[in-house]
């Protein structure tokens, strides 16, 4: 987000056939909710298109990049680690520390999505969870960005947007960014 180091989600393992919505979701969570960078690893690569597509009609900044090797990802990133797990400590007792390490420097949030190798939690300088109980990486990670950005995320101003999307209490309305009614 403007203003803050670079927030990266690394998208760690996709399960073909089964993933594909829910790797498709974390990029588009990722993107609306304030991450600047998303990495699809292995055969979650073939995700990328649905969110540069969404990128580009709705705004950025959003990059979108792909990685075949995400353990050398991991190990060689330049900043501070957050993998979401539902095994790690609650939210509520880290988020402080993390918001601290990101405000000196950059965050890779790794979301599993098959078992997550032992490495990861080993390199993880926080392995954090939004609950104990099983649920969605989608709202792990949903709630994680908003925790760290503490709302600021939602009233986030988009760059280059081709459509917007005009708040209504009923009803739907995308227009052209010339046309928004303020």
């Amino acid at each position: 987000m403007k203003g803050d180091h670079d927030v990266t989600v690394l998208r760690l393992g996709h399960r073909p056939g089964r993933d594909e919505r829910m790797t498709t979701h974390v990029g588009l969570t990722a993107r609306a909710l304030g991450a600047d960078r998303i990495v699809m690893a292995g055969s979650a690569r073939d995700r990328t298109d649905t969110i540069v597509d969404i990128t580009e009609r709705f705004g950025g900044p959003m990059a979108v990049e792909t990685t075949a090797e995400p353990k050398g990802f991991i190990r060689n990133f330049e900043g501070t680690v957050v993998h979401l797990t539902m095994y790690g400590e609650p939210i509520q007792d880290v988020e402080g520390e993390i918001r601290d390490a990101h405000a000196d420097g950059p965050l890779l949030l790794v979301v599993g999505a098959e078992k997550v190798p032992f490495e990861v939690y080993e390199r993880a300088d926080f392995n954090v969870g939004v609950t104990n109980q099983p649920h969605s990486e989608v709202a792990s990670l949903a709630v994680f960005l908003d925790r760290l950005f503490e709302g600021r995320e939602l009233d986030r101003e988009w760059e280059d947007p081709d459509r917007v999307v005009v708040p209504m209490e009923t009803g739907k309305r995308v227009v052209d960014p010339d046309e928004r009614t303020e």
